[in-house]
């Protein structure tokens, strides 16, 4: 997502190393999907020209493999400030962020937004998180089903999708006043 008024774009989720960590054991994962995280990353960021980047947990998905390299290299060729608020994946030393200038944070606050991985409620703030990788389930007429990955709004939360292209999806029910934004092909769309 794109703040606007930041210059921020917000991710969550990516999982970078996760491909390489599988295969590493023996998971038959087509190494095609390393690289298509950072064809979308240049992408956007080339599309929005964001200031800053942040990225609201699992940016890396196991300890230091192959992948951190790559990982390095983008960070150097990317001209936006690189933030991180820590997810359970992202046991890398906070030190190998560091001396690539990402700062790490366990929430950020900005304004009346709380910036988490985790899913949180706080009185007085509005909660963007990730973590879950959400997604629903539509059904069709003849019994058919479709899961897609979707941004998910409550009253005073949004979660966000897995950014990474080897995620899975938990599938939410949305309650009466719930907002569900949907992922298909290249569009959000509101359902």
């Amino acid at each position: 997502m794109f703040w606007e008024e930041k210059s921020m774009l917000l991710i969550s989720d990516v999982h970078l190393g996760k491909v390489a960590h599988f295969r590493k054991f023996g998971a038959a994962v087509p190494r095609k999907a390393i690289h298509k995280n950072y064809v979308l990353l240049d992408q956007i960021v080339s599309d929005f020209e964001p200031f800053q980047i942040c990225f609201l947990g699992d940016l890396f998905h196991s300890t230091l493999n192959k992948e951190w390299e790559l990982f390095e290299n983008w960070v150097a060729k990317t001209p936006s400030e690189i933030l991180l608020v820590a997810g359970n994946h992202d046991i890398i030393s906070p030190h190998k962020f560091e001396n690539l200038g990402i700062p790490i944070f366990q929430e950020l606050i900005m304004d009346d937004f709380l910036l988490t991985h985790h899913p949180e409620e706080r009185e007085g703030y509005f909660n963007f998180c990730g973590h879950i990788h959400p997604a629903v389930k539509l059904k069709g007429g003849g019994r058919q089903t479709l899961r897609l990955a979707c941004y998910f709004k409550t009253k005073n939360q949004l979660v966000f999708p897995a950014f990474g292209a080897f995620t899975g999806t938990h599938t939410l029910k949305p309650k009466r006043g719930d907002e569900v934004f949907v992922i298909v092909e290249d569009e959000v769309v509101k359902i």
